[in-house]
């Protein structure tokens, strides 16, 4: 059916098609009788009413009327238009009482408990088979669900915890590989005369503490992670004759140690190995906190024992885990991480030293180093809060301090930036002049309160009685009590002598790590473990020599 109306208003024709055949109706409209305003009008009433027919007429088709309703002068196909279109309607507002019903019931059981005795279904399919022959209602599945989730939650959350303890024990552990290097190095210190040969050689004596030279300080019980800290910054230099590196390893080391720089000497660098109980000046009087610390049950529980009991870890997140797994590796309690507080005592002759961790790799010259103006500071070390790797350089005060205790609260600021170990430059000569040994031992007193108790004459003994602040002042390591202690004294160098974080997340730029002078596997997945991530471990095993016979013998990361 059309509908014309003829340019000058005056006429109407009505047109219809019915079995092929063409029907008009013609109206003429007298001016004088109606107006164009009032026709007008007459149109847009129409159109407003319309659509309202057309609704109530597929309402009307619903409820079972035949389909040549009142409106009897529409044709079929029309009605039947109307019919699917009412029927879509109809489902879509289903559908919407549906959703509200559903989130109606989820919402009342959302504070519910699951009962006790509710049988869970143990996968969607049995769940779907449990409901075609089971009629549940509403409330019901809703809760069989709520269920099934939780579970699933659960599992999901312990499953990660317990990866997270599989892997802070994978990166506690010594490696096969490794432990067997130990073993053949000390071997042969005991039976080859050229393993026990002085280091460095008489001659170079008068090197150990010579100023013109660059000191590199290396504290570590890893004859391999040594080798790599001592062979890249030997090759990366732009004057290796003028390098001196002090490796420091711990008694039971102190053979392999020697052996492997004296069968693989690394001229023109000159190399000296010293144990720690070749230096007279580690005594208990000398350094008693530490003594007590390494020493004492509480704190070598606190970092070898089960780290999940009377843990509360629906409380916890994965990444606050790692982060106190990585805060309880036992290798900060060994002397050998503390003995960086005490390098003006042990190298008395020396004005300006850098200090480098075992898990670094060098790869430019750091010569300039030494030409670095400290303004009068002590150390020269990356922050690291300033940097777009959320995980590394985003360090504050407060993530290593507790705040609530009411000592740190009032002596600290959570948003100070925090610093870097691992590749530090420090003034000896000023560190000399300075509190900071006493700042480092008065603050490991508040923490572990000890006392001094004569035992014959001028013997002392050191019994830490008790834990004063319960281990909650800060995570316990080397790090925290030296940012009390360096506070005042930390000159910021330029990032790019130091890039951190390639033991905590495989998501590292390559192309800034490949310009940075050191790099730093901080973190668990360190490049000697198995754990350690694979795209990364290269820049460190290219300073391997897999031809020498002790690594080779040893099978190391094969």
């Amino acid at each position: 059916m059309q509908l014309r109306l003829s340019p000058s208003m005056r006429s109407i024709t009505i047109s219809s098609s019915s079995n092929g055949f063409v029907d008009l109706m013609k109206i003429k409209v007298a001016a004088r009788h109606i107006s164009y305003r009032t026709l007008f009008h007459t149109i847009l009433i129409l159109a407003f009413l319309l659509p309202f027919v057309f609704i109530l007429t597929a309402l009307v088709t619903l409820e079972g009327v035949n389909k040549c309703s009142s409106f009897g002068g529409w044709d079929q196909g029309f009605s039947a238009g109307l019919m699917i279109q009412g029927r879509k309607l109809v489902v879509m507002l289903w559908q919407q009482r549906l959703v509200r019903d559903f989130y109606k019931i989820f919402n009342q059981v959302s504070s519910e408990e699951i009962p006790d005795g509710l049988k869970l279904p143990d996968s969607f399919s049995q769940l779907v088979s449990e409901m075609k022959s089971n009629k549940y209602n509403a409330k019901d599945f809703a809760l069989i669900l709520k269920g099934m989730m939780e579970r699933s939650e659960r599992e999901i959350r312990e499953s990660k915890f317990a990866e997270l303890m599989n892997k802070h024990f994978a990166a506690s552990a010594i490696p096969k590989g490794i432990h067997c290097l130990s073993l053949r190095l000390t071997d042969e210190y005991s039976s080859n005369a050229h393993a026990r040969k002085q280091l460095p050689s008489p001659e170079l004596l008068p090197v150990l503490s010579d100023n013109s030279y660059y000191h590199f300080i290396l504290a570590t019980d890893n004859i391999l992670a040594a080798s790599v800290v001592v062979t890249s910054a030997i090759q990366s230099s732009l004057k290796p004759y003028k390098i001196v590196f002090h490796v420091i390893t711990d008694k039971k080391t102190y053979a392999g140690m020697h052996s492997w720089f004296a069968l693989n000497p690394v001229s023109p660098a000159v190399v000296e190995v010293k144990g720690v109980h070749q230096f007279d000046w580690l005594t208990r009087e000398n350094v008693p906190v530490l003594e007590a610390v390494e020493n004492h049950n509480g704190i070598r529980n606190y970092y070898h024992g089960n780290h999940i009991a009377g843990a509360n870890l629906s409380d916890t997140t994965p990444r606050t885990f790692a982060s106190k797994l990585q805060a309880r590796s036992p290798k900060y309690i060994s002397l050998l991480n503390h003995l960086r507080i005490y390098l003006p005592e042990l190298f008395p002759n020396l004005d300006k030293v850098v200090f480098l961790d075992d898990d670094v790799v060098i790869q430019r010259d750091l010569s300039p180093l030494w030409e670095i103006d400290l303004g009068g500071k002590v150390n020269g070390a990356v922050e690291t809060c300033k940097g777009d790797d959320e995980w590394v350089m985003s360090k504050r005060l407060r993530n290593y301090f507790n705040f609530s205790h009411p000592l740190i609260a009032k002596n600290l600021n959570p948003d100070e930036c925090a610093w870097a170990y691992g590749m530090n430059v420090f003034d000896l000569h000023v560190w000399r002049k300075t509190g900071i040994r006493d700042t480092y031992h008065t603050w490991l007193k508040e923490l572990c309160h000890y006392e001094d108790v004569v035992v014959g004459e001028g013997e002392l003994v050191f019994s830490l009685h008790n834990l004063k602040s319960n281990l909650t002042m800060w995570k316990l390591g080397t790090l925290p009590p030296a940012l009390i202690a360096f506070k005042g004294y930390v000159h910021p160098i330029d990032p790019s002598w130091h890039m951190l974080g390639l033991g905590y997340q495989n998501k590292t730029n390559i192309e800034r790590l490949k310009k940075a002078a050191v790099i730093h596997y901080n973190g668990q997945s360190k490049p000697w473990l198995e754990i350690g991530f694979e795209h990364l471990r290269p820049f460190w095993t290219k300073y391997i020599n897999y031809s020498n016979d002790f690594i080779r013998n040893c099978h190391i990361l094969e």
